[in-house]
């Protein structure tokens, strides 16, 4: 078997459903298996699963056990050459694992391989690549430097700015989000180290890949979106499992003067105040205009229905209209993919056309009766359900 993708979830079944269905329609061509670990979610996500993916490996903890150790217990259980760690939050491109496996067989002595990740906007996520997160690193990344000197090779380390988002190149640090690796690797380096609960496990595993000698890389030939956020709220619990986390790894791989590791915890916890800040939810501007991508005239009508709001219909022959028609008033429209005749690949692509035009996206799954998106990279997303 070539690979195993592990999803390892917690109370997010409709990012779930989207994410599993979009995994599957990228590995048609590839001998591969799905391995879902549920951490003892209290929504409905095990039920979707057995009842929409029944021939998806399906394993259910009975506590929340936490990143490193649900994706460790998926990875004991992949039959593939390769395995791909994959958030439940993603959405990937029916092409994507296909590029990705030719990638990693021409290079020797691999590491982990990362991807371009975007968010729920079309908006590149600088983390998708980093540098090591030295004390120096951390500092320039806490201050603020690496914004100040974009193209400083000293200052712009924590978020590897030697390459441009586009550009395939060796990295450090990959995210957690998508690391695709060898099984045997993942087996050297037992796995995502289980004494720390989340937050710097994928640091500390791209970090040991490194020392093992491994060249990591980062391969934007393919992008992914990543939401974020969808499995953790920015409470006091937070705050205290990021702090314990960023700590977790200097105390790991580093040695430091007392006084620097003061100014450090200082900075730590500034950091994750931050968060907490970021991940209150922002208010929603109203949906003036949805413009609908779709062949489903029916779609038009139920969301006319349920919202009230003005809905104007388009084709598939329609795309370079639904561009021109959205460029002059941007505020307060949104527009939905419909999975059902858009693939993936394609809802990404016009994602990212049209980034940072302050436009928000909505995708409708697959057959399925929602529609899912998210409009703030520090919030969770958003599920409107169609009558």
């Amino acid at each position: 078997m070539q690979l195993s993708v592990i999803i390892l979830n917690y109370n997010v079944r409709y990012f779930l459903e989207l994410c599993v269905v979009s995994v599957q329609e990228a590995l048609k061509d590839i001998d591969a298996e799905i391995i879902v670990i549920d951490n003892y979610s209290g929504d409905d996500s095990c039920q979707m699963m057995k009842s929409r993916f029944p021939n998806v490996k399906l394993i259910e903890n009975n506590g929340n056990v936490g990143f490193p150790k649900g994706n460790n217990i998926g990875v004991a259980h992949a039959k593939g050459e390769y395995v791909c760690v994959l958030n439940p939050d993603t959405v990937v491109a029916e092409d994507t694992f296909v590029k990705v496996l030719a990638f990693a067989k021409m290079k020797k002595n691999l590491g982990i391989v990362g991807v371009k990740l975007v968010d729920g906007r079309g908006d590149f996520l600088p983390e998708s690549k980093r540098g090591v997160p030295t004390p120096f690193v951390a500092f320039t990344k806490m201050t603020g430097l690496y914004k100040l000197f974009p193209k400083s090779k000293l200052f712009g380390q924590y978020y590897a700015q030697h390459l441009e988002e586009d550009e395939t190149g060796e990295v450090s640090i990959l995210v957690g989000a998508f690391m695709m690796m060898q099984r045997e690797l993942y087996v050297e380096l037992k796995g995502f180290d289980e004494n720390c609960f989340m937050y710097s496990d994928d640091i500390d595993l791209s970090y040991r890949s490194l020392l093992l000698g491994r060249t990591n890389f980062y391969y934007p030939e393919t992008t992914v979106i990543h939401f974020k956020g969808e499995s953790t709220v920015k409470d006091d619990v937070y705050m205290k499992r990021f702090q314990d986390a960023m700590h977790f790894f200097y105390k790991k791989h580093f040695k430091v003067s007392w006084v620097f590791s003061l100014f450090m915890s200082l900075g730590i916890f500034l950091f994750s105040v931050l968060k907490k800040i970021q991940g209150k939810k922002v208010e929603k501007k109203a949906i003036k205009t949805r413009h609908i991508y779709s062949e489903n005239k029916d779609l038009t009508k139920a969301l006319s229905l349920d919202h009230h709001k003005k809905v104007l219909f388009h084709d598939l022959k329609t795309e370079k209209m639904v561009i021109s028609s959205v460029s002059n008033e941007l505020i307060g429209v949104e527009i939905v993919l419909d999975n059902n005749v858009l693939s993936f690949k394609a809802c990404i692509a016009f994602m990212e056309s049209l980034k940072n035009k302050g436009l928000t996206f909505r995708i409708l799954p697959k057959n399925t009766n929602f529609l899912i998106g998210s409009d703030n990279s520090n919030e969770r997303g958003e599920i409107v359900k169609i009558s």
